[in-house]
């Protein structure tokens, strides 16, 4: 098979994927809101956390996506031991 047909399969997206918001990869500094919230979609806990304070915290080129998985983790109530099934499944809703 050609080059392009793997990178084209490679590339697209399962039709059950949820992707992640565009908001997600970017630096702090660069995202718009003020304020940034990301929900546990296993718990449904919400976090929420001002913009200028991830940043005084993480940093302004620290991605929001780890920022965001930081928050979650650090407040876990879902500890089962395991590493695959260990922690929050975020989910960066915008404000």
């Amino acid at each position: 098979m050609p080059d392009e047909y793997w990178r084209a399969i490679l590339d697209d997206l399962p039709a059950d994927a949820e992707p992640v918001g565009r908001a997600a990869g970017l630096h702090l500094s660069q995202l718009p809101q003020h304020v940034l919230r990301v929900s546990c979609r296993r718990c449904e806990r919400i976090v929420e956390i001002q913009k200028a304070d991830a940043v005084r915290l993480y940093g302004q080129h620290a991605i929001w996506k780890e920022v965001g998985q930081r928050l979650l983790n650090n407040t876990c109530q879902n500890r089962t031991g395991r590493y695959e099934e260990d922690g929050c499944w975020p989910s960066f809703e915008p404000v």
